[in-house]
């Protein structure tokens, strides 16, 4: 499956759930959202349909996110549908990891290949002021749990505002390299703006690479997390859906208007 652009697309990022059990300060407001009606959340069954007959058109990487991903109920359950899909190379998690701990080894045994598992300063104080409230220390059990699981490799993404010689981004690198995960910088983006850059560590944000489509948790295909497109799985039909979100591939992200990081899957 190629965009209009000959890149090969054959990665999905699956946002589960626009609830999130942390309010982090560049992300969500601190009052929270609006959530959307339960009859507006994709099924697990209509998920796999998705996924299914993308991995039929090439998808061979999928992403669980949120929101929390970790919060959806019975998620082990998805992910045990979705290790079934024959086809699937790839499937892996982004989670805050605040509920890892309880869910590691179960969403190993379902299927689940790794995580990457958010943490953008190593300090207890800051992180509770960061996402508002948050404990530190369920994360770190979190992060030992997958490992101890297998989810391997365990990456951890730090969000900078600048660059990765910040204070908390420097204590995030030594924690981890002292444990040996994988750090990857993520600079804050801002989707009205159109504010975004390359991942260091990773390729996110190289538009010119970009392999990627994105599911909505209420069934919108999104060819861009920088742009106001999405086609409704629902509406159109999976296929048509598919090829429209496939053909609406930008040369490069724009600017977002319309959704939110919590509500798309960063």
């Amino acid at each position: 499956m190629y965009d209009l652009f000959s890149r090969s697309i054959n990665y999905l990022r699956i946002s589960v759930t626009d609830r999130c059990n942390l309010r982090c300060t560049y992300c969500m407001p601190e009052v929270g959202v609006k959530s959307l009606p339960h009859q507006k959340i994709l099924s697990f069954e209509e998920i796999v349909d998705v996924v299914s007959y993308g991995v039929g058109q090439g998808i061979n990487k999928v992403r669980i996110t949120g929101g929390e991903p970790l919060v959806r109920r019975d998620i082990t359950r998805l992910v045990e549908m979705l290790s079934d899909v024959r086809g699937i190379k790839d499937l892996a998690m982004t989670t805050n990891g605040l509920l890892l701990g309880r869910y590691a080894t179960s969403l190993a045994a379902a299927g689940l290949h790794r995580v990457n598992i958010s943490l953008d300063t190593a300090d207890p104080e800051r992180f509770r002021s960061i996402t508002r409230g948050g404990d530190i220390h369920e994360v770190f059990r979190g992060i030992e749990a997958a490992d101890k699981a297998g989810l391997h490799p365990v990456k951890i993404n730090c969000v900078i505002r600048e660059t990765p010689d910040e204070p908390d981004a420097l204590g995030v690198a030594a924690w981890g390299a002292a444990r040996g995960y994988d750090v990857r910088f993520i600079h804050v983006m801002d989707l009205h703006a159109g504010s975004f850059s390359q991942v260091i560590g990773g390729d996110g944000g190289n538009c010119a690479l970009c392999n990627r489509l994105r599911l909505t948790a209420d069934g919108h295909l999104r060819p861009c997390l920088f742009s106001d497109t999405g086609f409704g799985v629902r509406e159109l039909g999976v296929a048509e859906a598919f090829r429209l979100a496939t053909e609406a591939k930008p040369a490069c992200g724009s600017t977002n208007k319309t959704g939110a990081f919590y509500n798309i899957g960063g």
